[in-house]
């Protein structure tokens, strides 16, 4: 009879303290006085100027799931106007379409593309730019793009379309500092000193946040240029 109650109390000291865990996990994530930071809490949505976690990647894939939660997202880092979808024939358009006005700290040319192409962007100013820049000794003002959305088909090639077709990409060819220094890719890749380095994470970055980057590395065409792509197989070049 005793070792039948000392097994009953293991069990009911195990499920007790099972249930506190659960009832702890239920907390931290429902109650509006939840300590955990938004970053790591699963359920609440992206913050593009959040510091980032091994939940940020899962977040971002939910922003993108629909147009609603990728332009609420983009909120969080840029500044834009929704406009109507651009639709040019069967194989050109935009859809969610934007005009990004600025992303982060950091101003640019007014430039229409979709909200995904928009987003990544925002994410890769916030995360890895901005510290880029930092590591300069200045901080990011400004970023100079040659455009997102063209209904032309892939340079070199007669038949597929590129991804410009449905601003499905955003090409970016330098910044500009707050301490005024202007730096681009065609003649700052192959510097050997820290403008150099600044391009190489800049790149590093832009692998992480979008899903294909091409530039000097790839071939001649994008010597002067990233070309940053919000879809495709995955290649970083």
């Amino acid at each position: 009879m005793r070792r039948a109650l000392d097994i009953f109390a293991r069990v009911a000291v195990r499920l007790g303290v099972l249930a506190l865990l659960l009832w702890g996990g239920w907390w931290l994530l429902m109650d509006p006085r939840s300590p955990l930071p938004p970053e790591w809490h699963p359920v609440k949505p992206l913050d593009v100027a959040a510091p980032t976690t091994w939940l940020t990647g899962t977040k971002l894939r939910r922003a993108l799931a629909s147009d609603r939660t990728c332009l609420a997202a983009l909120k969080t880092g840029a500044t834009f106007e929704r406009l109507e979808p651009l639709v040019e024939g069967p194989q050109c358009g935009i859809d969610p379409r934007v005009a990004l006005r600025t992303l982060g700290p950091a101003r640019l040319d007014p430039v229409e593309t979709t909200c995904a192409t928009a987003l990544r962007a925002a994410m890769w100013t916030r995360h890895s730019l901005v510290p880029a820049a930092r590591a300069l000794g200045s901080d990011l003002a400004a970023i100079r793009h040659q455009g997102s959305y063209s209904c032309r088909t892939i340079r070199g090639s007669s038949t597929r379309m590129s991804t410009h077709a449905t601003a499905a990409a955003l090409d970016v060819r330098g910044i500009a500092l707050a301490d005024g220094r202007q730096l681009e890719l065609l003649t700052g890749w192959d510097d050997p000193g820290p403008e150099g380095v600044f391009w190489r994470n800049a790149r590093a970055g832009a692998c992480r946040w979008f899903v294909t980057v091409l530039g000097p590395e790839f071939n001649a065409l994008h010597a002067d240029h990233f070309h940053l792509q919000s879809r495709g197989w995955g290649l970083c070049r």
